[in-house]
Formats: structure tokens, C-alpha cells, sequence
């Protein structure tokens, strides 16, 4: 029940993870200063599972063995009611006979059945060109709602925590700093493990801290995986004809996407342990550069509490009036669509803005069952924390042709994009008047299919059922 956490909800996690029994390994200097009065370990050891936050700061992506992945899963999406989380469609590890459909100027799109991954040519020896059949190993694999694909190599790899054997490497190297890594290096000499031919060995970051019985244990047990992973391919063989085909499932991977009520339920949880502002998850997420920020004011002021300062965060990077910004319109199934940017055309301190957008001719607006013309205008009002928001269609003479009210979770005012996830079941006004709710039906699919918590299916039946009675 080891885990290992690392980004911007690292402090929240660590101290979730700890009250409810876990063993958090390899903690940074920071997060062993903050727990130093917990009694907790914290100390360079194996981890069962790895925590970290996503690239782009929206969730977090959790890697490991697969009972222990569960019970960390089970309290990570409790953290919010607008926790959603996905199974990886390609789990680091996992190896395939995959079918190139694609190349690009730097690598190749493989087609993996369930997924697509991107596979460097840096990464292969020879030419690989369209319908080509390459067996590739998931290296990193991408959150569902992000427009990456998993990246893959062709070097068979097993991982565990500390070390990494790969059958791409030869003899034994430490990716650690100074005299510690010639140090490591010749400790693996004596160790009481043999490595398998054909494997090399890479002690990573970790290992540094970590003493020899540590060591020790950590290199068998990625040799038991290694040998594991052997046995796997052997049994699977590998028709090229069957392609494109698993061949080997990889470890755990699972991802969770946080939204507005869950980072703020993170902050509460970190303010147990270290001066936390309103907002901090919330400003974090919204731009790299906003870390520094509010460690400054964490740090200066002896009580940075109130309300979420929704006008010096948008002031400082944005959104603000002149914009251009995405309308990021997440799905419980975890794809992502974005709806066209448009112009930010009133902005209000207190946390709304209004978007402009040009509208392309072609179809028609959905549920209101209203032609699509070239011309049209649609004028979208986004409030910070809502649950939900109206965009009112235009045609170029300024006639109106209807109202759509989306539900969905808090909206978030992003420096690039609003974002929030989209909860199916909706309101339209008509251009006469009549006001209808629409997609109930959806909602109720994505329950039965798990993409939806009951509990946030009932948010947003509540909600819609109060912009209903709001617009009759």
C-alpha cells in the first residue's frame, strides 16, 4: 500500500493518502519538511503506485499495480463530486503488435485497436511506412482528454519505482547526481539479484536516498516483473495478421479529472497541514506560472484567506476583456471537444465574462431545430463556479434564434480556455418562447455506463431543473 505522489496536489494527496493508511515513498524535500511532525516515512522505498499531475494540471494520472491502484482511486475521485475517472485505453507497459496508419515528420500513428499512440523514429531501427506491423511498448501513455497520443517505444521496458530494466540498455547506470551514482552503481554488483540476460539496468532518481536493502528488493522485484513480461510475450506470440493486438497488458493506469469543487475540496485537505489560500488547486491549474505566485503569498501572508480572488488572478494572466479563448467542453467519457474560440466581449471582476463567437453556416443548432447560417452569431456568459451556462444564437440581422443552456460542472476561467465537463442533460429556450429539457436520456446512459457518478447525475438534474423553472 505504498505511493508515490508528485505535482501540484502532491501536499492535498500525501496527507489524504496518509489519514486513510497508505504509505507515501520517495517524498520530495518539501513534502518531508511539512510531514516531519506526522510520523510518516516517507523514505525512498518502492511504490506500489505512482500519483501525478497531468501535464496540463487538470488531474492526475495513476500507474502501478492494480488492487492497490483501486483502493487509491476509490479515495482520490471521493476528494469532489466532480472527480471524474477513466481506465488508460493503452497502460504504460503494455506492449502490442501495433499497424502504422500513419506517418508524420518525426514519427509514426500506430493504430493499437483501442487506442492510437505515437511512435518516434528516433525510436525504431529501419524504415517504417504506412500499414507496416511494429511491436511497441507504451512508454507514457496520455489522459483521455488530451489531444496527445501515448508515446511508444520499441525497447521492451519493466519499471519499479526505483529501477528500471529495459532490454534496450546494457550493463548498469544511475541517473543521479555526483559520487552517489558511481556509488549505486558498484552496490548493484554485490547485490544478492541476478539480472537476466538481455537487460540493462537504470536506477533512477529515488534510488539516491535509498539504502542497500532497499536496493536489493526493489531490483528483484523488477527482474520478477521482467521475467513475468518474458513469459507474457512468449505465450502471446504474435500474428502479424491479428494486428493490431495487445500483446501484454501493462501495469494499472487509470486517470482522474479534477474539477472546480474537487480542487477546492483539496484545499481544505492541504490547510491541515501548510498555510493554503483560497483557491490555490484552482490558480495552480490555470497556468504554469501561477506556482510561483501563490507560494509568494502562502509565504508572506500570515492569514491569505477570504474569497477566491477571481479579479487578481484573471488581471495577472488572464482571462480579461480582448481575448480570444476556447470553450474546452469536456465529455464524461473523457474526450474532449472544443467548441470554437471566440472574443472575450464583457469581462465582470466579480467572475463572469462574455464569449463572441462567428458562427460557420451549415446544419443546425441543436435541440432548438434552427438552421445554422453563415453570419450567425452565438454569445455565451460564463460565470467562474457555475453549473451552468446560456448561450444565446443570433442571426446577422440580430433576430434571435434561441437559447441553450448547457449543465455541466463548475465552470473554470482559464488563461486559454473555459473548461468544465458536460453533463448531457440540458435547457432550451425557443425564439417563441417555449422552454424545453432535452437529453435526459443521455445522462441516464452515461449513469448505466459508469462515465457519471450517481451523486453528480443528480447535481445536474437539480440544476436543470431550476434553469427550468427559471426560464418558463
Amino acid at each position: 500500500m505504498s505511493v508515490r505522489v508528485r505535482g501540484i496536489y502532491t501536499t492535498a494527496l500525501t496527507q489524504l493518502l496518509l489519514s486513510e493508511g497508505f504509505d507515501v515513498v520517495q517524498a520530495s524535500p518539501p513534502i518531508r519538511r511539512r510531514f516531519e511532525d506526522h510520523e510518516a516515512d516517507l523514505s525512498a522505498k518502492p511504490a506500489a503506485v505512482e500519483v501525478a499531475t497531468t501535464d496540463d494540471r487538470q488531474g492526475v494520472s495513476l500507474i502501478g499495480e492494480r488492487e492497490t491502484l483501486e483502493s487509491v482511486r476509490e479515495i482520490v475521485t471521493g476528494v469532489g463530486v466532480d472527480a471524474l475517472d477513466w481506465d488508460g485505453a493503452a497502460p504504460r507497459g503494455a506492449v502490442f503488435d501495433g499497424v502504422v496508419s500513419e506517418t508524420l515528420g518525426s514519427g509514426a500513428v500506430v493504430d493499437l485497436g483501442d487506442a492510437e499512440g505515437f511512435l518516434p523514429f528516433r525510436k525504431v531501427e529501419g524504415y517504417v511506412d504506412d500499414g507496416d506491423v511494429v511491436r511497441v511498448q507504451v512508454d507514457e501513455p496520455a489522459a483521455p482528454w488530451s489531444d496527445d497520443r501515448a508515446l511508444l517505444g520499441t525497447d521492451i521496458t519493466v519499471h519499479d519505482g526505483l529501477v528500471e530494466l529495459s532490454q534496450g540498455r546494457s550493463g548498469v547506470s544511475a541517473n543521479v547526481d555526483g559520487e552517489r551514482a558511481t556509488e549505486i552503481v558498484r552496490t548493484t554488483e554485490i547485490l544478492p539479484v541476478e539480472v537476466p540476460d538481455g537487460w540493462g539496468v537504470r536506477w533512477q532518481r529515488a534510488a539516491a536516498d535509498a539504502d542497500m536493502s532497499v536496493l536489493a528488493d526493489a531490483l528483484q522485484a523488477a527482474v520478477d516483473r521482467a521475467a513475468d513480461l518474458e513469459d507474457q510475450l512468449a505465450d502471446a506470440g504474435g500474428d502479424p495478421d491479428d494486428a493490431p493486438n495487445r500483446l501484454a497488458p501493462g501495469e494499472g493506469t487509470a486517470w482522474v479529472w479534477f474539477g472546480r469543487e474537487c480542487r477546492f475540496g483539496l484545499d481544505e485537505i492541504r490547510r491541515d497541514v501548510e498555510r493554503t489560500m483560497v483557491g490555490h488547486h484552482r490558480i495552480k491549474a490555470a497556468h504554469r506560472a501561477a506556482s510561483t505566485a501563490v507560494d509568494f503569498v502562502e509565504a508572506v501572508c500570515d492569514d491569505p484567506g477570504g474569497e477566491f480572488p477571481f479579479q487578481a488572478v484573471t488581471e495577472q494572466f488572464g482571462p480579461q476583456r480582448g481575448d480570444r479563448i476556447a470553450l474546452a467542453h469536456g465529455k464524461p467519457e473523457g474526450r474532449l471537444i472544443v467548441l470554437g474560440r471566440g472574443e472575450i466581449t464583457d469581462y465582470d471582476p466579480a467572475g463572469q465574462v462574455t464569449l463572441e463567437r462567428q458562427m460557420s453556416g451549415g446544419g443546425s443548432y441543436d435541440a432548438l431545430g434552427v438552421a445554422r447560417e453563415q453570419g450567425d452569431v452565438a454569445i455565451t456568459k460564463l460565470k467562474e463556479g457555475r453549473w451552468w451556462y446560456p448561450t444565446v444564437y443570433r442571426g446577422e440581422d440580430g433576430t434571435k434564434k434561441g437559447t441553450y443552456v448547457n449543465i455541466c460542472t463548475p465552470v473554470e476561467l482559464f488563461p486559454e480556455a473555459a473548461r468544465y465537463v458536460d453533463l448531457h442533460v440540458d435547457v432550451v429556450k425557443h425564439a417563441d418562447g417555449t422552454v424545453e429539457r432535452v437529453d435526459d436520456d443521455e445522462l441516464d446512459e452515461a449513469v448505466a455506463a459508469g462515465h457519471v457518478p450517481a451523486a453528480l447525475a443528480e447535481k445536474a438534474r437539480s440544476v436543470a431543473a431550476a434553469v427550468e423553472r427559471a426560464l418558463e
